[in-house]
C-alpha cells in the first residue's frame, strides 16, 4: 500500500499567490464610508449607473439634482482615477461592473415632543462601493479562460 505524500498548507497557499500574480488586473474599485446621507435615499442613484460605461454615468450624474448624486459622482472619478494610475487601465473602455450601498452606523438623538414626551430620531449613515472593469481586458481574459 503506497501513501501519497500530501503538500503542506502553506505550500499550497504560496502556490494559490503566485498564479493570482500572473492573472491581469481588470478591475478597480473606490469606496466611500460614512457618508451623513441615508442609504435608502442613495440606493436609486447607485442602480441608474449600475452596468453603464463610465463616460454615460457621469453624464447621468451631472444632471440628477440630488444630493446622493453629487457623492456617487465623485467616488466614481475615484474609482477611475484608481483604475488608470493603480493599474494602467484605459479609462474609454471602463464600465460600473459593480456599485452598492451598505448602511452604516446611526446616531440616535432625541426630538422632543408634546407634553414633556421625547422621540428617537435615527441619524443614517451609509458606505457606497463602486467597482470600475476594463471591457477589452475583460474580454481577453474570457476567451483565454475558453480555450
Amino acid at each position: 500500500m503506497e501513501t501519497v505524500k500530501r503538500t503542506k498548507r502553506s505550500v499550497k497557499i504560496k502556490q494559490v499567490k503566485e498564479e493570482l500574480k500572473n492573472v491581469p488586473i481588470v478591475s478597480a474599485t473606490a469606496t466611500a464610508r460614512y457618508l451623513r446621507l441615508s442609504p435608502m435615499k442613495a440606493r436609486p442613484v447607485v442602480n441608474s449607473i449600475r452596468g453603464m460605461d463610465v463616460n454615460s454615468a457621469l453624464a447621468t450624474l451631472t444632471f440628477t439634482p440630488n444630493k446622493a448624486a453629487r457623492y456617487v459622482k465623485k467616488l466614481l472619478k475615484s474609482a477611475i482615477a484608481n483604475a488608470q494610475n493603480n493599474f494602467d487601465l484605459d479609462t474609454d473602455s471602463l464600465y460600473i461592473s459593480e456599485c452598492y450601498v451598505n448602511d452604516g452606523p446611526r446616531y440616535k438623538r432625541l426630538e422632543p415632543k408634546s407634553m414633556g414626551r421625547a422621540a428617537i430620531r435615527l441619524v443614517r449613515f451609509c458606505h457606497i462601493t463602486i467597482e470600475v472593469t476594463d471591457r477589452s481586458r475583460e474580454m481577453e481574459q474570457n476567451r483565454k479562460e475558453v480555450k
